[in-house]
């Protein structure tokens, strides 16, 4: 048998650093993952009458807990106070259609682009409204509060007269709009087009005028995660790409969604 080339030493120091490596690699398996989701959002993430969430971003963290092998919980949690929420660790990650953008990227960290919808303005059938500051002049236009949405209102329109009014949550928008309280809601047109406008509620509206594209919009979804939280990004990362080799992500889309929301290269 041929000697080892290392003198005994320095074997040892390796073989304690192996079996800590190892310890570490035990201990490093992602065993449960807590998901904020801000229940108000159909078809992204509401609750049944029994209580039980549902919803495409439900269904897509629970396919990533099943190919991680780990368990997923799911915090409920309103949308504008999720980041702060994050930071203070209250749960692991955000998983709420939430868009990346620049100011978020200096707050927290996101995963690859897991989807991308686009943003359009809901308004009565025959508004004649469009998303521009000179049609919404004059006008009341609801958010969500903490969304692209309201900041890009903000940016955009309310310099040039628009009253943006933010919500704590997407059901009191809806509501405020039905009641002719708002003219006009700045949403996620996947949100509205298989959610409000396919309810009994939604049947005298509609999108309206061509999507908004900017950067403060940003380039898509993904999952909002602490800074610095190298171990469960690679682990989502890893699971998201699995999910999307193997058919799982396209399944669940399509139960949601008429269109293909999958980033395209």
């Amino acid at each position: 048998m041929a000697r080892s080339r290392f003198p005994l030493r320095l074997r040892q120091t390796l073989t304690i650093a192996l079996l800590a490596g190892l310890t570490f690699g035990a201990q490093a398996k992602i065993d449960q993952v807590r998901f904020a989701v801000d229940p108000t959002y159909p078809p992204f993430e509401s609750k049944t009458p029994k209580g039980e969430l549902v919803g495409f971003d439900i269904d897509l963290g629970n396919a990533l807990c099943a190919q991680m092998q780990a368990k997923c919980v799911w915090v409920e949690s309103q949308f504008d106070g999720m980041i702060p929420a994050l930071k203070a660790r209250k749960f692991d990650a955000i998983l709420s259609d939430m868009g990346i953008t620049e100011e978020r990227l200096k707050q927290i960290d996101f995963t690859v682009p897991l989807y991308d919808t686009h943003t359009q303005l809901i308004a009565r059938k025959g508004s004649g409204l469009l998303p521009t500051a000179a049609s919404l002049k004059g006008k009341i236009v609801g958010v969500e509060q903490g969304t692209v949405q309201e900041r890009y209102a903000r940016a955009k329109w309310q310099p040039a007269g628009v009253q943006v009014v933010p919500y704590g949550d997407q059901a009191q928008v809806e509501s405020d709009l039905v009641s002719g309280r708002l003219d006009a809601v700045f949403t996620d047109a996947a949100q509205a087009a298989n959610g409000f406008l396919k309810q009994p509620q939604g049947k005298n509206f509609e999108l309206a005028g061509p999507i908004v594209q900017d950067p403060i919009i940003g380039p898509g979804t993904a999952i909002g995660l602490r800074k610095g939280d190298a171990e469960l990004k690679a682990a989502l990362d890893n699971a998201f790409a699995e999910i999307k080799k193997n058919g799982t992500f396209d399944t669940l889309q399509k139960k949601y969604f008429a269109s293909d929301i999958s980033i395209q290269p």
